[in-house]
């Protein structure tokens, strides 16, 4: 089922380089680079293109912006921000890959990128855990809620990242960036987007200061756990990060809680007790613990936030097909669940009380 997501393959024509280019510039930014070097397509990567460089002694990985046709919106596709906060982080005990190296000239091989070391180990894409015993999927879910706590509860100014987003008024600007990312990848019309637009912004719930880096994607298949144990090594996919409420971040992670498997990988409707996944309210009672939070009142309002944001982000992937500019062979798939998206987060909507 998940085959298409899992692995390598040969480097699509509309992504190809001059590899030669770059085995040279490794070669001279690179500490013990030594080619000759081989390159690979992750077959996932929806908007970054993500690519693994063998060489004889070692492997890395290479991030870079779509290839030169590619028509980008505003702040998309930002990999010097995902280097900038990974290579932060190493200072701490978030779990990321080594940086390596980051290229912002074009002039190489045709598009900015950084390469970041290879970190070997699992990348669990069902999130009913199958084949794993109910305290094996407690274990691993008990880890991903330690490690986002870990996220949030990072000093970010220490690391120097202090500038990296605005602190304040997050929801706002998010609901407002979103929206105009939407309507510039607009390829057709979706009511509960448009109901969305409107309603979001007059439903904010009181800010109450909580700033924190939020890693923007932050789900089971964007993180590496260790060969046999339970345990993180690697946070993966930083495109979307930035300064913002850690509630925002951690509520687009409990999506999963409230989207079926056919879905978008979820895991509502399953017998959580019976698999030995934490419950909802159990795993907001963990967060709670970990970062000092006691509650989370308005989780309605940010389910149908981050249902409006991921629509958003799918339409975008969508825009892409349609310009023959998507990174990956299943982004026709993902951009048209823009939709239900939409529609999931207007139902989410309509349960909030407040105004």
């Amino acid at each position: 089922m998940y085959e298409e997501f899992i692995g390598t393959q040969p480097v699509a024509e509309r992504q190809r380089f001059d590899a030669a280019a770059l085995e040279r510039y490794l070669s001279e930014h690179v500490p013990d680079f030594r080619g000759p070097l081989t390159v690979e397509q992750f077959k996932g990567g929806q908007s970054n293109p993500t690519f693994k460089l063998i060489t004889p002694t070692r492997s890395y990985v290479m991030r870079a912006k779509p290839g030169p046709a590619a028509k980008l919106l505003q702040s998309a596709h930002a990999i010097e921000r995902e280097y900038r906060v990974m290579d932060a982080l190493a200072a701490t005990d978030v779990p990321v890959a080594k940086m390596h190296a980051l290229c912002e000239d074009e002039s190489v091989i045709g598009r900015a990128f950084y390469v970041m070391e290879f970190v070997e180990g699992r990348v669990l894409w069902d999130q009913s855990l199958p084949g794993m015993t109910p305290g094996g999927r407690h274990a691993i879910y008990a880890e991903m809620n330690r490690v986002i706590a870990a996220l949030h509860n990072v000093d970010y100014a220490a690391l120097g990242l202090a500038d990296f987003g605005k602190p304040g008024n997050y929801f706002a600007r998010q609901i407002a960036r979103w929206s105009k990312q939407y309507k510039a990848s607009e390829t057709e019309h979706i009511d509960a987007m448009d109901q969305l637009i409107e309603w979001l912004p007059a439903h904010i719930p009181p800010d109450d200061g909580a700033t924190s880096i939020v890693h923007g994607d932050y789900r089971l298949d964007n993180l590496i756990f260790h060969p046999t144990e339970p345990r993180i090594l690697a946070i993966l996919d930083w495109e979307l990060s930035t300064i913002g409420h850690p509630l925002a971040d951690f509520s687009y992670h409990l999506m999963s809680w409230h989207i079926r498997p056919e879905g978008f990988r979820g895991i509502a409707g399953l017998d959580l007790a019976a698999l030995g996944i934490p419950s909802q309210s159990e795993y907001i009672a963990m967060y709670g613990e970990a970062t000092g939070r006691k509650t989370i009142a308005d989780v309605d309002f940010y389910l149908a936030y981050n249902m409006f944001r991921i629509a958003g982000i799918l339409q975008g992937i969508m825009k892409r097909v349609v310009d023959g500019t998507a990174a990956s062979a299943q982004a026709a798939a993902a951009g048209s669940r823009a939709r239900t998206m939409a529609e999931l987060g207007w139902t989410y909507a309509q349960r909030v009380t407040h105004v």
